[in-house]
């Protein structure tokens, strides 16, 4: 009898639910970082997360969620509720980002972010990540983790010190600006027309 797949054998990067239950991990040890940091630490912490929850939903809206709508049973609904999810979080890091964080409301914001994020990261792996294991194949997942590798490899990264604060903005923008971004990455990176 052939041992079936399960979620923690693909913990290798190069299947693409491996990778993306890797980035979940490295997110909750970064919202620890943000959490713990105070001052200038704690504001390049959150854009450190900021970035990768960026990277991290713009290359599953682009490369897993479209083929989950095809492949799963209920697929549309699955994502959809996945989407939702995801809206409702990048709403709360565009109103972090604007306040700061030195904002008092910050730290009550960050744990109602996190409890969020990480309540969607367990309903992807439940209900998308588990399935997609299911329904595809080797081959196929290693090359959704490639297109998700070349978004993360080719976003901007956070500012450098001493940036004039233009720059920075640039570079960092808003979450929304930074998913635009990163969107546009991966369609250059798979070869797809923006649309």
């Amino acid at each position: 009898m052939a041992k079936s797949r399960t979620m923690p054998e693909l913990m290798d990067e190069s299947d693409v639910v491996g990778l993306l239950l890797r980035q979940h991990a490295t997110i909750r040890d970064m919202f620890d970082e943000v959490e713990q940091s105070t001052g200038e630490a704690r504001a390049e912490s959150f854009r450190d997360l900021v970035r990768m929850l960026a990277v991290h939903e713009t290359a599953e809206e682009e490369i897993v969620h479209p083929y989950a709508r095809r492949a799963l049973d209920g697929g549309d609904e699955i994502v959809d509720e996945r989407l939702r999810e995801e809206n409702e979080a990048k709403q709360l890091l565009e109103l972090m980002e604007e306040r700061g964080t030195d904002d008092p409301s910050f730290p009550s914001h960050l744990q109602k972010l996190r409890i969020a994020v990480e309540e969607h990261a367990r309903a992807e792996e439940r209900y998308e990540f588990a399935q997609l294991v299911r329904v595809t194949s080797e081959t196929e997942r290693r090359t959704m983790a490639f297109g998700v590798k070349a978004a993360e490899a080719l976003a901007p990264t956070h500012p450098h010190a001493g940036v004039e604060s233009a720059t920075k903005n640039l570079l960092i923008g808003t979450p929304t600006a930074m998913m635009d971004r990163v969107r546009d990455v991966v369609r250059q990176a798979l070869g797809k027309k923006g649309t």
